[in-house]
């Protein structure tokens, strides 16, 4: 019998100090800059008032998918606004916006890389089960090292949590574009930048919707973790209800997480068909 240990964590934990001695200047810099997107995001939906947003819902329910559904999203704004959670409410829908933002900005990108160089989506598909599988909690704690406390290592974390449905569906729907309608444009003269805009990303769209969808479910239920590093929001509630053993605060948090998560659930999925559900 061998004894033999691996000192993964030792390794990982040398690393992730030598990133923070050598580039913390430059983690300060992005976190700050996640900082102000966020706050910049926060204090448009706390600017419109919880009543506002809620119209705003409303009228995304109806356009996209009919009365019965906009009936829903009132008695859920009722139900939150009721137990005293709106304000929270707000910050974790801001929470869940940026990280959202950030992960698409950063994963259709390398979604379309990846359709075009097998190469690299062979290096990518690995890091994706890495990112998807690792428990959520994991990531608190070198983001809280890298970024400090507060909001930016909860939206960093976050975005690391949800990113991978957007790289790996925008990558399938560009892959299942029918080769003839590749060709079709290639001989009407498209380049490649006008190949993709115009054929590719149109067919594919279906696809990176429902990426986007996933994206915005995977990052609500990572924002509710980060509230362990101080990214503010239901979380918070939560928490203090699971400290407290607070039955009713949990039940009272927990139903305005489930109501909220239905509502951005059933309207970014809506976005993938293309006319509204007749309700």
């Amino acid at each position: 019998m061998f004894d033999v240990h691996l000192p993964l964590g030792i390794w990982v934990e040398q690393g992730v100090h030598y990133l923070l001695n050598h580039y913390g200047a430059a983690f300060s810099r992005v976190g700050a800059i996640v900082d102000a997107v966020s706050g910049l995001i926060e204090a448009l939906l706390t600017g419109m008032t919880i009543w506002g947003l809620g119209a705003v819902f409303f009228a995304l329910a109806i356009w996209r998918l009919g009365w019965l559904f906009a009936g829903f999203t009132l008695l859920s704004f009722f139900v939150i606004i009721g137990s005293g959670f709106g304000p929270h409410m707000t910050i974790t829908l801001g929470l869940i916006l940026t990280s959202t933002l950030i992960s698409l900005l950063l994963g259709i990108p390398l979604g379309i890389l990846a359709s075009r160089h097998l190469a690299v989506s062979r290096m990518v598909r690995p890091m994706l089960d890495f990112m998807q599988t690792m428990p959520a909690f994991v990531y608190l704690i070198p983001a809280a090292m890298l970024f400090g406390l507060g909001r930016p290592p909860g939206i960093m974390a976050t975005v690391i949590f949800a990113m991978p449905p957007a790289v790996r569906l925008t990558e399938l729907g560009l892959r299942q574009v029918a080769r003839e309608q590749v060709e079709a444009g290639l001989a009407f003269g498209c380049s490649r930048w006008q190949l993709l805009t115009k054929v590719q990303l149109p067919h594919a769209l279906p696809s990176i919707m429902t990426g986007v969808n996933q994206t915005v479910m995977m990052a609500m239920s990572m924002v509710i973790i980060a509230s362990m590093v101080g990214a503010g929001g239901l979380g918070n509630d939560i928490m203090t209800s699971i400290q407290q053993l607070d039955i009713g605060l949990g039940f009272e948090s927990g139903l305005a997480v489930v109501l909220l998560a239905i509502l951005l659930d059933r309207l970014s999925s809506s976005l993938v068909r293309t006319r509204p559900a007749q309700r």
